[in-house]
């Protein structure tokens, strides 16, 4: 998502500054998860890629549904969903079966400056997705990440260590590379030297490859996809934005044999305001029913503006009901609710 949104450094330097880190969730030691029977992680296993379809263990395409946290960074209140009750609302009353974790990367409040607390919020989602069974995408959220790779090595090589030997987990190394920020010569270099550091720790799980241009120019990775086994391709759309001509664009590169994955969409303008495009997110819908895609939609968040799924004021700990869910939050958990139907 593009960051018209974000507040500027020094506020956010303060406001980290301010949060106490007593309240940051540790994960118990001797945890030991195995996915509940009937959940989606139990029916499918550990994903893998063959061409252009992400598979389960039983061979079959997985088409995976669910939402995307809102950035995690530290002052922005949003990171109070960061729970693993969260995780269990949308998974028990949105039966979804993929939830994304956006663990900022920037300064001001995000992992450079505040590396325990959003590693923390990283900790307690996929917790909480190993409690109830469903996939979790833990995303490098950054629109810089080439500028810091030690930090997001880091950030990757503790998160494989401590849960790569679980199947619900994948990788998402960089959220949306910029327009100008090139393939070739920054995004793909960058992307192999994380796959490694992962790979070095966890072998198989998934990782996902951010491309060009927000995360939209697909073409480019088809044309010169990155080596390695079980990678796959974000794409990203807001519905009220992006129509046909992205829809054509990511066809090609899915026929080319590119693995994608839908791994944020809204259902309003790219800004992430506006109303809901129901015309539009029906064609996407179609588009990756078409394809047996995976999808996570943006965000978790009660902020004020239209891709929010919870109204402003919304309580952080729950318990929530469809009041107070946004036009999109009702709109996207229908969808989600219907995915396996």
């Amino acid at each position: 998502m593009k960051t018209s949104h974000l507040l500027s450094a020094v506020a956010l330097g303060a406001l980290a500054a301010c949060q106490a880190s007593d309240d940051l969730y540790e994960p118990a030691a001797d945890a030991a998860h195995v996915a509940p029977p009937g959940s989606p992680v139990a029916e499918h296993g550990a994903l893998s890629v063959e061409g252009s379809k992400i598979l389960g263990e039983h061979g079959e395409p997985v088409s995976l549904a669910g939402v995307s946290f809102f950035w995690s960074t530290t002052g922005w209140a949003q990171e109070d969903y960061y729970t693993p009750e969260t995780v269990a609302y949308f998974a028990e009353d949105w039966d979804a079966s993929l939830v994304r974790a956006a663990i900022s990367g920037h300064g001001g409040g995000g992992y450079l400056t505040d590396p325990q607390g959003n590693a923390a919020r990283a900790y307690a989602v996929i917790e909480g997705a190993l409690e109830q069974g469903v996939y979790v995408l833990v995303d490098w959220h950054s629109h810089h990440a080439e500028r810091e790779p030690e930090e997001a090595a880091e950030f990757f090589r503790d998160i494989a260590t401590r849960y790569g030997e679980y199947p619900n987990l994948i990788y998402e190394i960089y959220n949306e590379p910029l327009d100008k920020t090139d393939w070739a010569t920054t995004i793909k270099p960058y992307s192999q030297a994380m796959i490694a550091e992962i790979r070095a720790i966890d072998p198989d799980n998934l990782i996902v490859v951010g491309t060009q241009n927000w995360s939209q120019d697909v073409d480019k990775a088809a044309a010169d996809p990155v080596e390695g086994d079980n990678l796959v391709y974000a794409l990203h759309f807001y519905s009220g934005s992006h129509k046909e001509s992205l829809r054509v664009k990511a066809q090609a590169a899915v026929d080319a044999g590119l693995p994608i994955m839908v791994t944020e969409w809204g259902t309003v303008n790219y800004n992430g305001d506006g109303d809901v495009d129901e015309e539009s997110v029906t064609a996407w819908m179609d588009f990756i029913r078409a394809n047996d895609l995976s999808h996570a939609n943006w965000s978790v968040s009660n902020k004020a503006e239209g891709a929010s799924i919870f109204k402003p004021g919304t309580s952080y700990t729950g318990p929530w009901t469809e009041e107070d869910l946004t036009a999109s939050g009702l709109y996207v958990r229908e969808i989600v609710r219907g995915w396996d139907d």
